[in-house]
């Protein structure tokens, strides 16, 4: 199947937090639960990862799994942190480049999977940043 790119006029710009969790699947649960928040995108990782996007109301977030290869690691784990930002623009190989220019450095590349292009770029102070916009099939 090939994805093209959603029509820029429609991509309405965000930044949500993202958290990085432990058990995925279980603080899915735990915030569905606790805050009553909906599954908006969910998806189930090889080996029993998830990557799930919950809104409460309407205000979303991201969670999933620890990555520790990518720099995500939960605050459960040692030396662990509790949040990325992901931002979400009508052009992220544009936002990806101004944000290098300005002295982030890449941890991917903007590419395309899982129905988005999305990269990552960490900024001077840490703080990791998912750019990117939906896909359409």
């Amino acid at each position: 199947m090939f994805l093209e790119p959603v029509p820029d006029d429609s991509v309405r710009c965000s930044i949500a937090p993202w958290l990085t969790v432990g058990n995925g699947a279980q603080a899915v649960d735990f915030y569905k639960s606790a805050f009553g928040a909906t599954e908006v995108y969910r998806l189930d990782v090889p080996g029993g990862g998830v990557v799930a996007r919950l809104s409460v109301d309407g205000a979303e977030f991201w969670l999933s799994g620890e990555s520790p290869e990518l720099g995500e690691v939960s605050p459960e784990s040692p030396g662990g942190g509790s949040i990325r930002m992901i931002l979400t623009v009508a052009d992220p190989d544009a936002v990806c480049t101004r944000a290098r220019a300005a002295g982030a450095s890449e941890v991917f590349p903007v590419g395309e999977a899982h129905g988005w292009r999305l990269g990552r770029v960490v900024d001077p102070f840490g703080h990791h940043w998912e750019i990117g916009r939906p896909l359409r099939a």
